[in-house]
């Protein structure tokens, strides 16, 4: 199926209203505060929109749609672990972090590892996070564009890429942190209205309505348990590690005017992701799996019976649905999901090279000027759309990064909310432990014990390290102390 001149149309004024709005802000930043944080005066309306669009809006289209296709409602527990690292990051986190971030004026999450360690491990962590980021911003965009091209077949996957990549880059460098959180609430609003109101609905009288739904599906599809309780778990300890050590995240609770204002932005964030968009996604892949079983998928080459990615399931069901038109604002739903991830992402990497790294290299100079900052995320969002259009296991390297960051960060975020003095030793020592056992594990693809997930490993070898060390230094600092405190008794006594 071609493209229809209004389908494109749509999809044409969607890009443009996209960089209306970062031309709109592009004069309004004035300071690495504006670019960066928003001038720390969003609301938490603006901020958990953006949150959950961040979260979320990337992953929708690739995961929940193929959970819903595999397994049925069940697959929505996945994005309860997001409401709960929400909720609980908002009790734990946010009362810790934001005080000291408004007081200092960070604008990334490192600066926050600075404060209760040293910049040596502020510069490993922003290093760690820079690496995942460029790779999420160019694993956003290539995903975005395989599912796109899939849905859209005149639409190639290069040019897709270039389209999504050239115009979330391009907007996102001249708006900075509010054009991207102002985006982003567009963005949730289109993919909402567009599920709701066009997806769902359409689907649903597609496949035949609730009849169909029941004479092709199994019962457990339809209910909440077809779900093996390692396989939650291993979805909590991937998911609610992102709330604590999240670049995107924390330069969201820096922009909230106030601390109340924060928590309030996480509580609306995780209510969006369980249930409503939870249940969106794995509706639709469920009524996705319907049509695949009648046959629907046929004329694209999926016969009932034939082997098939479940994440193409949905934006063939799609392709397939769609008449003139609702086809064009489907297709701006789905860029809007990409881009609301790939536009977030490219903001923590520019903010971690300029604030983390090359500030730690050139202590001294300014680096806070408006201009840089620009020019650094231009280069990174070029780099992230060349690596998109080079590297077609971008997504498998990509995985990798993100469980390095993970394992790697979790643990030393964990210390310093806990600890009054954490070592530093500790953490540094965590990080490259932590992050590279998941790395190993990965590289390595053995059968773990119990069908547990690398990072469970990885986050484990990580904090068994930082305990231990920890303490260690804690017990050797009394020891030195006691010795000194005994040589200068024994000097007064001579």
């Amino acid at each position: 199926m071609d493209i229809h001149i209004i389908d494109l149309t749509i999809f044409v004024f969607y890009l443009a209203g996209m960089l209306g709005v970062g031309f709109y802000f592009a004069k309004k930043n004035k300071t690495n505060d504006d670019y960066y944080v928003g001038g720390r005066k969003m609301s938490a309306g603006h901020i958990g929109l953006s949150v959950v669009a961040t979260d979320v809006g990337g992953g929708f289209s690739i995961g929940l749609g193929g959970l819903g296709f595999v397994m049925g409602l069940s697959g929505s527990w996945m994005l309860f672990t997001g409401l709960a690292g929400a909720w609980i990051s908002a009790v734990l986190l946010i009362p810790k972090v934001y005080p000291i971030a408004k007081k200092h004026q960070f604008l990334t999450f490192p600066q926050s590892l600075t404060f209760h360690y040293n910049a040596k491990v502020a510069l490993i962590a922003g290093i760690i996070s820079l690496i995942g980021y460029v790779g999420f911003t160019s694993s956003q965009i290539l995903a975005g564009a395989k599912l796109a091209s899939a849905t859209f077949p005149a639409l190639s996957i290069s040019d897709a890429v270039l389209a999504m990549g050239v115009i979330a880059v391009v907007y996102t460098v001249i708006g900075g942190m509010k054009a991207v959180i102002y985006t982003d609430t567009i963005q949730w609003t289109i993919l909402m209205v567009g599920l709701i109101f066009i997806g769902i609905p359409i689907a649903f009288i597609e496949i035949g309505g609730w009849s169909s739904i029941t004479q092709y599906m199994p019962d457990n599809f339809l209910s909440l348990s077809n779900l093996k309780a390692i396989h939650f778990f291993n979805w909590l300890i991937t998911i609610v590690p992102i709330w604590f050590v999240g670049m995107t995240l924390y330069q969201r609770i820096y922009a909230c005017k106030d601390e109340k204002t924060a928590v309030k932005a996480w509580r609306i964030a995780g209510l969006f992701e369980w249930p409503i968009m939870a249940f969106m996604g794995v509706v639709l892949g469920l009524f996705a799996r319907v049509a695949f079983e009648q046959g629907m998928f046929a004329d694209f080459g999926y016969p009932t019976g034939a082997n098939i990615d479940s994440e193409l399931g949905l934006p063939l069901l799609l392709r397939k649905a769609l008449p003139i038109g609702f086809l064009g604002l489907m297709m701006s739903a789905y860029f809007s999901a990409i881009m609301s991830t790939a536009d977030s992402c490219l903001m923590a990497a520019s903010g971690n090279f300029v604030s983390d790294i090359l500030k730690y290299f050139k202590r001294g100079e300014t680096t806070n000027e408006i201009r840089l900052s620009q020019v650094v995320t231009f280069i990174i969002g070029a780099f992230a759309i060349l690596l998109a259009t080079l590297m077609h296991n971008v997504l498998e390297l990509m995985l990798y990064s993100y469980a390095f960051m993970v394992s790697g960060l979790f643990v030393p975020v964990i210390g310093m909310l806990v600890f009054k003095k954490p070592q530093p030793l500790a953490a540094l020592a965590s990080m490259i432990l932590g992050g590279a056992t998941t790395l190993i594990l990965i590289i390595l693809d053995l059968e773990l014990p119990y069908e547990s997930d690398e990072n469970f490993f990885g986050i484990l070898i990580s904090l068994v390290s930082f305990l231990s060390i920890h303490y260690f230094l804690k017990f050797q600092n009394k020891l030195d102390g006691r010795v000194s405190y005994k040589h200068k008794e024994n000097s007064k006594q001579h």
